[in-house]
């Protein structure tokens, strides 16, 4: 991919409607390299711009969600020299952002709109921040409620929807904030207030969730201790450190292999590499899963990289029996329900998803998009609040449906997935979106065998 230019304005959204097909696929074979993680791209950014000095990324996921933060990031006063294969980025140090000149446009990230509300939260500043259709959806109240506590202002649409403004303290409070939901963003959210508080954050999660904001942090100079107790595991934070710019080195993204991984799990006669994959293990519930229906996946050359524990993943088709996926495992693998709802349809037998609520809240409600999706493709599917419930066909379904994406990147590729191995193949109605988190899929899917039409 061709380096943009330094300062050079990055496109956050999509607009002509983009529809997409597949069909039944030749077996994929080859090395296919997914970009670069998402969720550690993002803080990346946040983390170079709250530091003192350099720090240099590699391999950073060049999608729109996160040319949305980089911009952001300008916009405080970061500056952000952009790359082909490294990024640059020059902080101005904690509590050190300056007020932006016009709206902080976060495209379709709620990473980005998340995780900067709680940067802004510590900073004396005014902000107003918006994004596209889908975010504009988004609940943002379970941020705004803690960073409310801390000394923030903000100014919303109902029910803590977007545009909002925010503007952040001169003297934040440290707060002892228990997550409500399982939600890393909440978490790291109340993290980043708390860098520009006077004494100690303290957050405890009942379950999990990915810890790349506190790795990351501590491998900038921040003090962070995690410690497991009774009711769940507690996140300790010495507020004020002076973080230091420092090199990163981008794993794969999990949740973007996801896609290529149950491709190849499904298309008969398949074979595929995708290396260099993030294994952090609060991500890597889906390929527990996949293994426990029966997938063929190992993990090669297994191995740590800036902090990230990584590995190839080597994949070969598999026949795959329908099971109760535990509901604790969800946080570690929220983002993927959607394509293992794919391979659940292809299974034999019945899969059962509890604990997923989360999903109705994501960039559409991606239980609905789904069960709308698959019965339309001829799968039998119930739903409720939080849990789905998928009667696997043991052979792929006909297909045949166009699929309504909601704007969602995770839908349309998951439904053009389940069209590689559809007798009438699937479409979706608007494949734009896909470019937000993995650009260059439909080529990569291509050089490695997928039939697009």
């Amino acid at each position: 991919m061709s380096a943009t230019a330094p300062h050079e304005p990055a496109p956050l959204k999509h607009k002509a409607t983009r529809p997409l097909s597949t069909h039944a696929s030749e077996p994929l074979s080859g090395t296919l390299r997914v970009p670069g993680d998402k969720s550690i791209s993002h803080r990346a950014l946040m983390f170079g711009g709250l530091a003192v000095g350099e720090t240099r990324i590699e391999g950073l996921l060049l999608g729109e969600d996160v040319r949305a933060t980089a911009a952001a990031m300008e916009q405080l006063g970061a500056t952000v020299e952009r790359g082909a294969d490294v990024w640059r980025v020059w902080g101005r140090g904690v509590g050190g952002l300056r007020e932006p000149d016009d709206v902080l446009d976060l495209g379709n990230s709620g990473t980005s709109a998340r995780l900067l509300m709680g940067v802004l939260a510590g900073q004396p500043i005014t902000a107003f921040m918006t994004g596209d259709a889908s975010l504009r959806r988004r609940p943002m109240n379970r941020v705004i409620e803690p960073l409310s506590r801390m000394g923030a202002r903000v100014v919303s649409r109902s029910g803590g929807r977007l545009p909002l403004a925010l503007t952040g303290s001169a003297e934040p409070m440290p707060i002892r904030y228990t997550l409500p939901v399982a939600s890393a963003q909440v978490k790291s959210a109340v993290l980043l207030a708390g860098l520009a508080a006077a004494g100690e954050t303290q957050v405890i999660e009942a379950h999990p969730t990915r810890d790349h904001t506190e790795l990351m942090l501590r491998a900038f100079g921040a003090e962070i201790a995690v410690e497991d107790m009774a009711e769940g595991r507690l996140i300790r934070l010495t507020g004020q450190p002076e973080l230091t710019g420092r090199p990163v080195k981008v794993p794969a993204d999990p949740s973007s292999a996801a896609f290529p991984v149950v491709a190849a799990l499904l298309v008969p006669g398949s074979r595929l590499t995708v290396p260099g994959v993030g294994m952090n293990p609060h991500r890597t519930g889906l390929y527990a899963t996949l293994r426990e229906m029966g997938a063929e996946i190992a993990f090669e050359n297994e191995r740590e990289e800036a902090g990230e524990p990584v590995a190839d993943l080597v994949v070969a088709a598999s026949a795959l029996t329908g099971i109760e996926v535990p509901p604790e495992r969800a946080p570690a693998m929220i983002d993927e329900y959607p394509v293992l709802a794919m391979a659940a349809a292809c299974a034999r037998g019945r899969t059962v998803m509890r604990g997923v609520g989360e999903l109705r809240v994501k960039e559409s409600d991606r239980i609905a998009a789904v069960e709308a999706g698959l019965k339309a493709c001829g799968v039998t599917v119930e739903s409720g609040d939080d849990w789905l419930v998928i009667e696997g066909l043991g052979h792929p379904p006909k297909g045949g449906a166009t699929v309504a994406t909601h704007l969602d990147h995770r839908i349309a590729m998951s439904f053009l997935v389940l069209g590689l191995v559809s007798e009438d193949g699937v479409a979706v109605d608007d494949a734009g979106p896909i470019e937000t988190s993995f650009p260059g899929f439909v080529g990569l899917m291509t050089a490695a065998g997928a039939s697009f039409g």
